[in-house]
């Protein structure tokens, strides 16, 4: 219980790091601008497409594990059809890898098109 809460509070704080650093920028823009929402929108803008990334990743990797594991497992329960099932593999990997990809081009236009 106590390794999962410390796992916890260092996720937390090391996920505010990049917020804080956008925040500032945003700060900066607020005060010659003078409004206020404009910085809240860039600020719900940064924590979604961090979210969304994050969760991409995870999805991804979980999906990449399952597809590992399948494909060992079948390896391992007849040899023969090693390079076909291989062959497989490379390929669904890369497309579940193509998802991350995507996630992260989705999260540089959220931000950079503000």
């Amino acid at each position: 219980m106590k390794k999962s809460l410390r796992i916890l509070g260092l996720f937390l704080v090391s996920s505010c790091i990049p917020f804080l650093a956008f925040a500032q920028e945003a700060a900066q823009s607020v005060g010659s601008q003078g409004d206020l929402v404009s910085a809240f929108k860039f600020l719900g803008i940064t924590i979604g497409s961090g979210l969304a990334i994050g969760v991409a990743a995870g999805g991804c990797g979980i999906g990449q594990g399952h597809a590992v594991r399948g494909a060992l497992e079948g390896i391992s329960r007849n040899p023969g059809v090693h390079s076909k099932i291989f062959t497989l593999m490379i390929i669904g990997l890369a497309l579940i890898e193509s998802l991350a990809i995507y996630a992260l081009l989705i999260a540089f236009l959220l931000i950079y098109t503000y």
